[in-house]
């Protein structure tokens, strides 16, 4: 009766006016009032987007990382969650740092995954054992050398340089007149160079290292998985990687490991490092590396992206590291040879430097990249990459890794780039 007499936009207090008479229906509805103000301070109504379901479409992740995840490791992130300091996650961490220790090959107890990407790993590395003002030598041949450059620089660290074009080599003896030269407590060189897809020589380099009283920081977030590394016979005092390359879990976690020598320097610090949460001191802790018989709260770790990197880590001890290798390496050579039958040209020349994760191509010349590579993700729904950082423009790239390591999947890409090479515009110069 009241809706029709005031309509439905009618106002409780309104409602509630007509219902009473005198000083009571006065109070009521002053009363109603302050509710309605209450029910409706949300001035900003639900987005469009959020009142409908998630679309992903479906689609060949070759570039050069995430890459497309097995169905048992989507499995495993959608398993229950549990609580962060329960004891079964205290039981899943154990099984992930032994995972780890497989991969990376080496004993060292202070090994842990970080709760974000490989980013996070590098910056943990340069923020744990590097203090204002010390010395730090890094090669710079692609992104990854700029970006621990600059990490260190932010922190005050006194930081030297060694530079190349994307994709150069650096010999041991161009390695060890720099150290001897600028004395730095740290030398950083990346494994797999994705940017420019080099995948560096390591022997030999952590001798010099030791010798020279540096630590040695090695980034194989491209390579750990596709390419051999031995962190405890190359004597690297300190390694990390990421989870959503040759690992094939998703984005968000970061395997690390620091031997003793790299201990002893950052837990006798004069400083504190910059981040809390990347402190080893607390993280040490959290993941039961330090000894002490509880693990104090630190932060709420990513439960589903910690099932997900162990079910990744026990695909890989299944398969086997040298199986692992040797497929990659196989599916690159079978990948090389049809990239050069399509008359286009391998960005790394010395086919012992390239990266089996991650292919470069020289662009083709008359072509635009941009828009082959938009031509390849419209018609065959596939991502391939251009450069990054001072390699874009020179080079596209395409990662064939872990789960997507197939000669089939080479195959799918070699007909999407020939079918570009056709379609897209030539330039007449």
């Amino acid at each position: 009766m009241q809706q029709a007499l005031f309509g439905r936009s009618a106002s409780l207090a309104q409602q509630a006016a007509a219902a009473l008479d005198g000083p009571l229906a006065s109070r009521s509805a002053a009363a109603l009032q302050r509710l309605e103000r209450s029910m409706s301070s949300v001035n900003i109504p639900p987005p469009e987007c959020m009142l409908r379901p998630l679309e992903v479409p479906l689609r060949y992740l070759f570039g050069p990382g995430p890459s497309n995840v097995p169905p048992r490791v989507l499995a495993a992130a959608s398993r229950s969650i549990i609580g962060h300091l329960h004891p079964e996650m205290y039981e899943i961490m154990n099984d992930i740092k032994k995972g780890i220790q497989y991969a990376f090959q080496t004993d060292n107890n202070m090994t842990i995954a970080m709760s974000a990407s490989g980013h996070a790993a590098m910056e943990c590395a340069v923020f744990n054992v590097v203090e204002p003002g010390e010395s730090v030598l890094i090669t710079v041949n692609g992104i990854w050398g700029e970006r621990v450059a600059e990490i260190a620089e932010r922190i005050g660290a006194n930081v030297h340089r060694l530079v190349k074009a994307p994709g150069g080599y650096y010999t041991n003896k161009e390695i060890e007149q720099a150290i001897e030269k600028h004395k730095p407590v740290l030398f950083f060189l990346a494994h797999g160079e994705s940017s420019a897809g080099l995948c560096h020589p390591v022997d030999g380099i952590g001798d010099i290292c030791r010798k020279h009283n540096c630590l040695f920081l090695v980034d194989t977030v491209a390579s750990l998985g596709a390419a051999p590394i031995f962190m405890d016979k190359q004597k690297i005092d300190i390694l990390y990687t990421g989870s959503q390359k040759a690992l094939n879990a998703p984005p968000g976690t970061a395997p690390i490991s620091f031997n003793e020598i790299a201990c002893n320097k950052m837990f006798n610090r004069k400083t504190k490092p910059v981040s809390y949460l990347f402190d080893m001191r607390h993280l040490s802790n959290y993941w039961g590396c330090d000894g002490k018989p509880t693990r104090q709260y630190h932060h709420t770790g990513p439960v589903s992206g910690f099932f997900a990197l162990r079910e990744s880590l026990a695909i890989l001890a299944e398969k086997g590291l040298e199986e692992s290798w040797r497929k990659h390496k196989e599916v690159s050579t079978y990948f090389y040879k049809g990239i050069e039958d399509l008359g286009l040209k391998l960005f790394i020349p010395d086919k012992d430097l390239r990266l089996p994760s991650v292919t470069t191509i020289s662009i083709p010349e008359g072509y635009e990249w941009r828009e082959m590579l938009t031509y390849i993700m419209k018609n065959h729904q596939m991502e391939m990459t251009g450069g990054l950082g001072p390699s874009i423009g020179m080079l596209m790239r395409i990662g064939l890794m872990g789960y997507n390591c197939e000669k089939t999947n080479a195959d799918k890409a070699l007909h999407a780039l020939a079918d570009a090479l056709k379609n897209c515009k030539k330039s007449k110069a």
